[in-house]
Parts: structure tokens; sequence; C-alpha cells
């Protein structure tokens, strides 16, 4: 029986979902369909039992073999809590495990391992951010794991890796099954964080180059999810150390180094996410600071355009007044006389504006 201190084990809910519900959870709701399948590990080997019946199921704890049960879905929530109360899953245990969203969390008692994660992805748009939970919990020679979509099969290359090895779990004990499933969700955050760092760039050097109002939406769209994934990263910082400094019996030798491996694993994902978010303000900054040399490109035309034509304008404004005395007005060749001044004293303002460097493009390449 578990002895449980106030706030352990228990549901931690989420306001609302960290991201986007991918396209198999949209199509069904938000509820994909419940499927189950275990991995039991006898003698001879590993041996997967697709779509295992509780009795089965039940047969196989009572006897003490060691048990991988895979739930996907949860649409079935009468099947779901059938299987849990039937394979002795303690009834504080049901709520994380299939509430959703839960906070991330790492949590464990003498006699339970509970680990909730969200698996992140992307769209067909890589600066939309998809998510899913992952609830994952380990007792004495029972593994499961709850997946809220799953619309393949659960974790197929650690399960082609299994089932591919021969003789008894004592090269594969479960806590280290718990920690390579850890570490696979984990890992997956690297390749959309080197994406995302992909587009980051060429959003820099778009803003560099031709700044236009689309790149800084990008940009806040790409720190957004940034902030998410950080978000959900965070709480594992402290709940893995915590873990560690409690020597949890489940977890034997080669699995607590694995966890101090996720533990730094963790603070590099959180200093990514830290680096890249201030290269979305470095682009706010470029953005902004190119469109502010454009802006003074064209004051700067315009002001040379004004410089040029003020004399002109009062010179003309001169000889256009209507007095009938004027010393200039009845000479033969006053018209050309007075464009030729005006040609004169437009190419001096110009030559002198040219001399000051006035005419030289401040902005860069465009």
């Amino acid at each position: 029986m578990l002895r449980l201190t106030p706030g352990a084990l228990t549901s931690q809910r989420l306001e609302q979902r960290p991201a986007g519900l991918p396209t198999h959870l949209f199509i069904h709701g938000g509820l994909g369909p419940t499927r189950s399948d275990a991995v039991v590990f006898h003698r001879s080997g590993p041996v997967r039992i697709p779509d295992a019946g509780l009795d089965q199921l039940a047969r196989l704890r009572r006897s003490g073999t060691p048990l991988w049960l895979r739930l996907q879905g949860l649409a079935d929530r009468m099947v779901l809590h059938r299987l849990l109360d039937g394979l002795e899953v303690p009834a504080v245990l049901h709520a994380p495990l299939l509430e959703v969203p839960q906070r991330p969390q790492v949590k464990g008692l003498e006699e339970v391992l509970l680990v909730i994660l969200h698996r992140l992805s992307f769209a067909r748009d890589p600066s939309y951010l998809v998510s899913e939970q992952v609830a994952l919990v380990l007792l004495p020679g029972l593994l499961i794991t709850v997946e809220e979509g799953g619309s393949g099969d659960p974790f197929p290359t650690l399960t082609e890796w299994l089932l591919s090895q021969s003789g008894s779990l004592e090269d594969r004990d479960l806590d280290d099954i718990l920690h390579f499933l850890i570490d696979d969700l984990l890992d997956g955050l690297f390749p959309m964080l080197e994406a995302i760092s992909l587009k980051l760039d060429a959003l820099e050097e778009s803003s560099l180059r031709n700044p236009r109002p689309l790149i800084l939406r990008r940009s806040y769209e790409f720190r957004s999810n940034l902030r998410i994934i950080r978000t959900l990263i965070w709480p594992l910082r402290h709940q893995i150390r915590l873990l560690l400094r409690q020597r949890q019996w489940l977890l034997g030798p080669e699995a607590l180094e694995g966890f101090r491996d996720m533990a730094e694993l963790v603070d590099q994902l959180f200093e990514a996410c830290g680096s890249l978010r201030s290269q979305c303000d470095a682009i706010t900054h470029s953005y902004a600071a190119t469109i502010g040399n454009r802006m003074n490109q064209v004051m700067k035309t315009l002001t040379i355009l004004t410089s040029i034509f003020a004399p002109l304008t009062f010179i003309a404004g001169i000889y256009g007044m209507n007095f009938e005395y004027m010393p200039e007005l009845r000479w033969h060749h006053g018209y050309a006389l007075v464009m030729l001044f005006m040609a004169a004293v437009a190419a001096a303002q110009a030559w002198w504006l040219w001399h000051r460097g006035w005419f030289q493009d401040w902005t860069g390449q465009r």
C-alpha cells in the first residue's frame, strides 16, 4: 500500500494544452481510439502480445513475469480503468495517467515512479507546434506507458530492438527501459531545436537584406514555440535531481546513471532554448535597425531634393513677382540666363552634398 505525502502523485492539470493537437487526435475530436498491447519478458526472451486481454495480463502479473503494457488513445476510459484495476495499479495513479493535459513531472515513492512528458513535434508548418501527452509509471515488475495519441506502433525503435534479443530480463531491466523511453522523448527535441535554429538564421539574414513585417511575425511565432518547449522542460530540472537524491530502490545503478545523464540533457535543452530565444530578440533588433536605416535613407533622399530645389524655388519666386519696374524684366536673354543660373546653383548644391557623402546608400545591399 502506498504511503502518500500531501500532493505526491496527484493529478496536476494544465489550464490549457501547451501546443496544438496532432492531426490524428484532431480527427478523432481530441481522444484517439484506445488500443493496447504488451511486451512480456519471458526467460526465453521478450514476446509481444497484441491486443492482450485483461485475464491474460493479470495471470502474467500474478506469476511475477516482467511486463511492459503499452496503452494508446484515451477514448474508452472504462477499458483503461479496468486494465489498470486488473493489474493492481493504485487508484491514485489513474487520474495523472488518464487526464490531459498534465504538467510535466518526475515523481517517485518507494513502490512507484511516475513520469509525465509531452511529445512535441512540428505540423506541416515548422512554426506550428503540436503535442501529445505520454505518461509512464514503473511498479515492481510492471511498466506502463499511456500515450494520448499514438497513431502508429508505440516506441517502434526500442520495441524492435527488444524483440530481437533473447534470454531473460537480466540485462534489460524495466527501469532501464523506462530510462530509454524518457531519453527517446527528450532526444526528439534536439532535431526540432536545430530546425528552429536554421529557420532563425534565415530570418536574421532576411531581416538585414529585405526586412518585411512577415519576418517579425515569424520570429514571434518561433519565440512562442521556444517558450512552450522551455516551460515543459523547466520542471524536470529540479524533479530529476530530487529523484536522484531519494535513492529510489526501483532504479538500479545503470538506470540511476542514465537519469544523471538525463539531468545534463535537460540542462542542455534548457540552455539551447535560452540561446535561441536570444536569437529571436536579435532578429527583432536587427529588423528594427534595418527599418530605421531604410527610413533614414528615405528622409535623407527627401532632404537632398528639398535642399537642391529650395534655392531654385527662391529664384523662381523672385522672378515670378509682377512688379512693373524690375531691372531684368526687359532683358532679351533674361530667361536663358536665369535658367542657366538655376542649373549652376543646382549643380553646385548637388556637388557639395555629394562631397559631404550624402549620396551614399547607408542601407547596404537590398
